[in-house]
């Protein structure tokens, strides 16, 4: 009889009951197990000692020991929950005893098949979860142990106890102890895939219910996913306007005067310079907002140069914040600029331009170029936009006018070209080459070298049809049309006995006036431009700008610049306010001129001496400076200096 025959035999002694052949062992599939041999678990009743093989002599010694009171008592089977964790544990540990036993063996084997997955938790409290210091299985150890203490129980006999254990009973004790950190984590494996196997069934029996309305359901999900989407974006929207509202509102704490109205607010910075504006922007987020307000920067900017304001306070560049104009007006103001070349020619030009909007109109021999800006508005685009054609010689002058252009040739005639079509009309105006042409409300004034000034009609049943010829007796240079529409001033060479500025009325044709009584011989008016109905800007060979109001005098200028290199001026342009830009006739020379003082404020040479030029023709903007040059079209740029 071997030792587990002679276990149950002497158990069923002490209990009472009959005795009776264990059940059977029969193969089944283990639940949660991939691979390897699969085994269905043992009865309860069947003990690990009935799987181990005693060693031999061991017999006799499980016969004397069975007298002695030996009491192997059933231990509670361990509950389980409905996902396979494990219940609560005993004093002993889950699963002591007869019945728990073989479970363990054999949860243990298949715990030992699934290696990869099986990782135990730390902690060998009472309920003996793992074995070793990190809570991982060590069957083999446990094997050993539980050997070893089986043969030292068989070897001391009855009443005798070794040092290994010294008795079956706790040879047995010790190999299931031994077993019992690999039995548990094959436990908690178990549970495992038991709870993802009744995780799996509940999701196919769903998938399989909800199969007729998949479809349907698929739509309420995309429906679902947009509409959390929009919400989502809804959400960030309203905080990033809630973070803008709270870090533009007003300090909570402060000196009272920020608790003021709005407009006392405003009041009382706009009494502020532009420094005391910087600091107090730097103060917190809401006031550098306030400080920015354009009423506040209003009254600096009609003070600043070429800040868009006209000397009557009207505001030509209304999109443009008046604070970055300020910004810019201070580098005109301090002469910083970055110099660069838009366009070069191979032989020598006499060019004259013009601005509208992102365009630039430029002639180059007997032809007018229009051309478009890059964003900087320091480069240009380089093909054409257009190209206008119809002189025979080179074009003297040109203007831009009711969507057409007017220029003036040296072969005598003029030209008028619509600029978004090829609309191009040219007649004969006079004998020799027409210096000059201005064009306002539909009138078109030209003078000429053969010492007449004409006046036409730009109306397309009439174009050719000269309405008036006045006879100036002298080279006619420049011309101008008031903004009244009621007369037009010519400037002339200055050869004669009489002043080089006349005004004319534009309806009769009649001499009004002429201004000035003290000009020189030769002192000739090579350009001439109305500021307003009552007052003009004229420059040439005398080397002066001067400034002239009707109001309150026709004999004599009310201020006057001179060139410091007595240089002849060829052209100027004005902001309307306060800054003056002249081009001179040597070293193409810029001059920008503060017209609250009589010192010139900052020159730019922009050539050299080999290549010396005039300065034919200047535009400017409120961030670039514009001079075209006998071979290159020059730009000053004062945004980014």
């Amino acid at each position: 009889m071997c030792l587990h025959q002679t276990l149950r035999a002497a158990h069923r002694i002490a209990e009472g009951g009959p005795l009776s052949r264990p059940a059977p062992r029969s193969r089944s599939t283990a639940a949660g197990v991939r691979g390897g041999p699969r085994l269905r678990p043992a009865p309860p009743h069947v003990t690990r000692s009935d799987m181990v093989s005693p060693p031999p002599g061991a017999g006799a010694a499980a016969a004397a020991a069975a007298p002695a009171g030996l009491r192997v008592g059933p231990a509670p089977r361990p509950l389980m929950g409905s996902r396979g964790h494990l219940g609560p544990s005993g004093n002993g540990g889950p699963g002591e005893g007869e019945s728990g036993e073989a479970r363990k063996l054999q949860e243990g084997r298949v715990a030992r098949g699934k290696r990869r997955k099986g990782k135990g938790k730390a902690g060998a409290g009472q309920g003996g979860r793992g074995s070793g210091a990190e809570g991982k299985p060590e069957p083999q150890k446990a094997k050993e142990a539980a050997g070893l203490g089986i043969e030292a129980g068989a070897r001391a006999g009855p009443g005798e106890e070794g040092e290994g254990g010294g008795s079956v009973e706790e040879g047995a004790r010790r190999f299931t102890r031994g077993d019992e950190g690999s039995s548990e984590a094959g436990k908690e494996a178990k549970g495992r895939d038991d709870g993802r196997k009744e995780e799996w069934r509940v999701r196919t029996g769903r998938r399989e219910d909800a199969r007729p309305g998949r479809a349907q359901g698929r739509v309420r999900q995309a429906r679902g996913r947009t509409a959390g989407a929009g919400a989502a974006m809804a959400a960030e929207v309203e905080e990033e306007e809630a973070a803008a509202r709270e870090s533009a509102g007003r300090p909570a704490a402060g000196p009272a005067l920020w608790r003021l109205p709005e407009e006392l607010l405003l009041l009382i910075c706009s009494y502020l310079d532009m420094r005391a504006l910087g600091r107090l922007a730097q103060v917190c987020r809401w006031l550098r907002r306030f400080t920015s307000c354009d009423l506040l920067w209003r009254r600096i900017a009609r003070a600043s140069l070429n800040s868009g304001f006209t000397r009557l306070g009207t505001d030509l560049m209304a999109s443009v914040p008046v604070k970055e104009r300020v910004k810019v007006s201070q580098n005109w103001r301090m002469g910083r600029c970055r110099e660069g070349i838009l366009m070069k020619w191979r032989c020598s030009q006499m060019p004259w331009m013009q601005l509208e909007g992102d365009s630039l109109y430029i002639s180059q021999a007997n032809f007018i170029l229009a051309y478009q800006f890059r964003p900087d508005g320091a480069s240009l685009n380089r093909q054409p936009l257009g190209v206008f054609a119809g002189h025979d010689e080179d074009v003297c002058h040109f203007v831009l006018a009711n969507s057409h252009i007017i220029s003036a040739g040296g072969d005598g005639k003029i030209g008028v070209h619509k600029i978004h079509s090829t609309f191009t009309v040219k007649y004969s105006a006079h004998e020799q080459e027409v210096n000059c042409v201005d064009c306002k409300g539909g009138i078109i004034v030209s003078g000429s070298r053969d010492r007449t000034a004409k006046v036409w009609p730009l109306a397309s049943g009439r174009l050719g049809q000269c309405l008036h010829t006045i006879q100036t007796e002298d080279r006619v240079w420049s011309i101008a049309i008031s903004p009244l529409l009621s007369s037009f001033v010519t400037g002339t060479a200055c050869c004669g006995h009489f002043s080089p500025l006349r005004i004319w009325d534009l309806n009769s044709g009649q001499l009004m006036t002429h201004l000035g009584s003290d000009f020189p011989p030769g002192a000739g008016v090579l350009d001439v431009m109305y500021e307003s109905p009552s007052t003009l800007l004229s420059c040439g060979y005398d080397t002066y700008v001067r400034y002239w109001d009707l109001r309150v005098s026709v004999r004599k200028c009310v201020m006057e610049w001179e060139e410091p290199h007595d240089s002849t001026l060829y052209c100027l342009q004005t902001d309307g306010n306060h800054l003056l830009a002249t081009g001179s006739s040597y070293y193409g020379v810029v001059r920008l001129w503060d017209r609250r003082q009589r010192a010139c404020l900052h020159a730019f040479p922009l050539t050299s001496t080999p290549l010396s030029s005039p300065v034919y023709c200047l535009r400017f903007t409120t961030k670039h400076l514009y001079a075209a040059l006998s071979y290159n079209l020059h730009v000053l740029d004062f945004q980014n200096p």
